[in-house]
C-alpha cells in the first residue's frame, strides 16, 4: 500500500465515530483481563523471559526442528507438505479436495490461511470455505477480512451484527440479544459440520520432539472442525515448532493470558496422528502444510528475526494507541 492510500484509509477511520467506539470499548475490556490475570509483573517478567528463550532456541535451530516434526509426525501418520509460497500452499489444499471429491471446507480460525487468501483462491475454484469461529463467521458474511488477530469482528458492535445476521442469512428475524445471536449461528453450522467431508485448522504450536499439533480455541468449532470431518488439514508458518513438549505450558500461559485474559483456553485440542483402529472419532486423515512464505529470509536477518518470536497474542494490537483509533482494516494487510 503506498502512503497516500494509507492517509486515506486512516482518514476515514478517524472520521467513523461508530468505528472508534467499538474497537475502543472492546481494547478496553482485553487490557484490563490482561492486567487481572498477569497480576504480578515479577512473575510475569519471568515467564516473557522463558517464553522468549523457548522462541530464540527454537529460531536458532528451526531447520533441525522441521526435519524433526516432519520425520514424527509422518511417524504418526500424519501426512507432511512443505510450501515455499502462498500459491503452492494454496495449490496443496485444492489437491487434497479434490483428492477426497469435496466441494466444500469448513474452518477453524486460521491467519496464515489469511495470509494465503485461501477462501478467495478456493472460490475460484467452486469450492466454498466456510468460516466457522464466530467472528470469522460475522465478517466472512459481510464480505470483510479480519480486524483484530484474535477478535477478527472486534469492529462490531452486536447492533451490527445484528443486523449482518438479519441481512446476510435468509429467514433471520432482527434480534440484538447476543444469546440469539449466538444461537443464530450455531444452528447455521451444526449442518455444515455435519456434512463437511474437509475440514481446515491453524496451528498455534507444533512440537517437534513428538509430531503434535497444538491449537487453542474457546468456542469447539476448532475441534469439530479438525474431529468430524474425514480430512484434516493445517495450515502453519514454519516458525510456529518448538523443541519439546515441557516447552508447551509457559507458552500457552503467555498466549492465552495475554490474548483474551484466560489463564486457559475453553479447548486445548492435541493432535498427534489420525483416527486409529478401535478410536470412534477423529479424522482418517490429517494433512500438515509447512508454509515459509518469506519466514526463511526474515530468519536470516538479525533485527527480522526477531518478529518470529510472535505468538498471534495481538496484546500489541491492544495496547496500541493507533490501532485502537484506526482500526485493523486501515493498515491494508493481514497483520496491522
Amino acid at each position: 500500500m503506498d502512503k497516500h492510500r494509507f492517509e486515506q484509509n486512516v482518514t476515514r477511520a478517524l472520521a467513523d465515530q461508530q468505528l472508534r467506539r467499538n474497537i475502543g470499548s472492546a481494547m478496553d475490556g482485553l487490557i484490563i483481563k490482561r492486567q487481572a490475570v498477569f497480576d504480578d509483573p515479577v512473575e510475569l517478567k519471568q515467564l516473557r523471559a522463558t517464553g522468549q528463550s523457548i522462541k530464540q532456541h527454537a529460531l536458532q535451530n528451526l531447520p533441525d526442528l522441521l526435519e524433526q516434526l516432519e520425520t514424527n509426525c509422518t511417524r504418526n501418520g500424519i501426512k507432511v507438505h512443505w510450501a515455499q509460497t502462498t500459491a503452492e500452499a494454496n495449490q496443496v489444499v485444492l489437491d487434497i479436495i479434490r483428492q477426497n471429491g469435496a466441494s466444500a471446507m469448513v474452518k477453524g480460525k486460521s491467519m496464515v490461511s489469511e495470509e494465503m487468501h485461501l477462501n478467495a483462491f478456493l472460490a475460484k475454484h467452486d469450492i466454498e470455505a466456510l468460516e466457522t469461529d464466530l467472528g470469522e463467521f460475522i465478517i466472512q458474511l459481510n464480505c470483510e477480512t479480519p480486524s483484530h488477530i484474535i477478535v477478527p469482528a472486534v469492529h462490531k458492535n452486536k447492533q451490527e451484527i445484528a443486523q449482518i445476521f438479519h441481512d446476510k442469512l435468509h429467514d433471520t428475524p432482527y434480534t440484538e440479544e447476543v444469546e440469539e445471536l449466538n444461537a443464530i449461528a450455531r444452528s447455521r453450522l451444526r449442518q455444515k459440520f455435519s456434512e463437511a467431508r474437509v475440514g481446515l485448522s491453524g496451528v498455534n504450536f507444533a512440537i517437534a520432539e513428538t509430531g503434535t499439533l497444538c491449537l487453542v480455541e474457546n468456542e469447539g468449532n476448532g475441534r469439530m472442525c479438525t474431529t468430524l470431518p474425514d480430512v484434516h488439514i493445517a495450515v502453519m508458518g514454519i516458525e510456529k515448532v518448538i523443541p519439546k513438549l515441557e516447552n508447551l505450558p509457559p507458552l500457552l500461559r503467555l498466549l492465552t493470558g495475554s490474548a483474551t485474559g484466560q489463564l486457559i483456553t475453553t479447548y486445548v485440542n492435541m493432535i498427534s496422528s489420525p483416527r486409529k483402529k478401535g478410536e470412534r472419532d477423529g479424522p482418517s486423515e490429517v494433512h500438515l502444510i509447512l508454509l515459509d512464505n518469506g519466514r526463511s529470509q526474515m530468519l536470516a536477518d538479525s533485527q527480522l528475526r526477531q518478529t518470529l518470536q510472535c505468538i498471534r497474542c495481538g496484546t500489541c494490537l491492544n495496547h496500541c494507541p493507533v490501532y485502537t483509533r484506526i482500526g485493523g482494516h486501515a493498515y491494508g494487510f493481514v497483520y496491522p
